[in-house]
């Protein structure tokens, strides 16, 4: 018999990680990411897990965002040896994420053991270093969608496209034992029908155990359409003003697809003469990985670009410019009006978005627009919460820019995606419901018993359950 040990991401949405133990495979983690923002990931504590790195076999990653691969080096630096099985656009990707992260993870290091020697305190030893990222990289195997890999002589791999972002997988394992096989899905984190670039999230129609990630499963997102015209908006009457449009975005998927939707309004002869930038080294390596993975993207979408700038992302937009080096960032200050910039972080926590701000937030002439969430704590939220002065840098800043927040971007499925996907399975397989908060996921749980007749279970953090 199987058992599934839930160790993050349940009734939370960040830290993704399970533990499979099974006869057919061995033992096998599903994800092993960052509990962001989270006091047990805090720069005081070495990492620690539940288990025994050294007693693992292997490794499943459904996909690159940090709150599900961050904590493969840290594995790594524990001792674990065993294969890491990802698509082939998701290990691309890895080497940029894993590199940015230790870069900021050294940084506050060297803070907090200035903080340290200032006390007398013993300095901390780094938990992981870029020889753990280069023994991490060592162990990837790329798969491709829809390739199944025999792990082992009693258990299949399969990832199917979640359309979350490039890369993004539903997870299939078709463990056998005794004689009969039982199907395992992880979802991952399922994607929108219709988004940006990205392909709708495959739906797969039979499993005997199904685990869906809820984020958003208490609502469905604005409309797009809806949000696309709210952008146009937007920019027209920043433009009248004579102002400059700021946007917080991620590195991966946000900025591609604001630049997706530029490139359609450009198109429709809908986009005013602005100057477009995307200051963000990372966000640019990520584009450039898209560009070299143009094949996964939704051909749909791409043939609404005219034929002269379908080539790859850099050229959707004649006016964008790539901004990595320092002082390309600090040029585009000396642009008056007229130029809308793309850069890190989304939540504004740090990055070139920060400078900025410093730079413009004091101007009723320029927009700040978030295209995403902002987490409690983040000075995102901050703003968005409508504070009239802000700290940046050690100053206090004014805020007369006009604020603006676009309803319908979110990389996630919302409640009637994640029932219609749910829906296809048959017959209905035993359903756990993964990475959302615990009222989000009940009131998941509620609509799928009433529109579905589909019962489902809400693990907790640390449960095991047999399969």
């Amino acid at each position: 018999m199987a058992s599934l040990s839930f160790i993050g991401a349940a009734q939370q949405v960040t830290g993704s990680c399970y533990l499979l133990d099974s006869p057919a495979l061995g033992r096998y983690l599903l994800d092993c990411g960052l509990h962001q923002g989270m006091d047990e990931d805090s720069i005081d504590r070495l990492p620690h897990f539940h288990f025994d790195p050294t007693s693992l076999d292997g490794l499943i990653l459904s996909h690159a965002h940090m709150d599900h691969s961050g904590n493969i080096p840290k594995l790594v630096s524990a001792g674990f040896k065993g294969p890491v099985y990802c698509t082939r656009a998701t290990a691309r990707m890895l080497v940029v994420l894993w590199e940015d992260a230790l870069g900021l993870y050294e940084k506050d290091l060297e803070y907090e053991n200035l903080r340290r020697a200032r006390r007398g305190d013993p300095a901390l030893q780094p938990a992981w270093t870029h020889a753990d990222i280069v023994a991490a990289l060592r162990l990837v195997k790329p798969v491709a969608f829809r390739e199944c890999r025999r792990l082992t002589a009693t258990a299949t791999l399969c990832f199917h496209d979640s359309g979350h972002i490039l890369g993004s997988a539903i997870v299939e394992l078709k463990l056998t034992e005794h004689g009969t096989t039982r199907t395992l899905v992880f979802s991952g984190d399922l994607g929108k029908r219709n988004a940006p670039l990205m392909n709708d999230p495959t739906l797969l129609e039979s499993a005997d155990v199904v685990l869906m990630e809820g984020t958003y499963g208490n609502r469905d997102h604005r409309s797009l359409p809806a949000t696309i015209a709210q952008l146009e908006e937007i920019l027209h009457e920043t433009w009248a003003r004579k102002g400059n449009v700021l946007i917080p975005a991620f590195a991966i998927g946000r900025s591609q697809e604001l630049l997706y939707h530029l490139a359609r309004l450009h198109a429709e002869d809908k986009l005013d003469p602005w100057q477009i930038f995307l200051d963000s080294p990372m966000a640019v390596q990520i584009t450039r990985i898209y560009d070299e993975c143009y094949e996964l993207l939704d051909k749909e979408d791409l043939a609404r670009i005219p034929p002269e700038h379908r080539a790859s992302l850099k050229q959707f937009l004649p006016k964008l410019r790539f901004a990595q080096a320092v002082e390309e960032s600090l040029a585009i200050n000396n642009i008056k009006h007229g130029a809308i910039i793309i850069a890190g972080s989304g939540m504004c926590t740090g990055g070139r978005i920060r400078h900025h701000l410093k730079h413009r937030i004091w101007n009723e002439r320029n927009t700040l627009l978030f295209a995403g969430f902002q987490a409690r704590g983040t000075l995102g939220r901050v703003i968005v919460d409508g504070a009239r002065m802000i700290r940046l840098f050690g100053s206090e800043f004014v805020v007369r820019a006009r604020i603006e927040t676009l309803g319908g971007f979110s990389a996630h499925a919302g409640q009637s995606d994640l029932l219609h996907w749910i829906g296809h399975f048959s017959p209905p397989p035993r359903v756990l419901l993964i990475h959302g908060e615990p009222e989000t996921l009940k009131v998941l749980q509620k609509t799928l018993r009433e529109k579905l007749q589909l019962d489902s279970e809400i693990p907790e953090l640390g449960s095991t359950i047999h399969f």
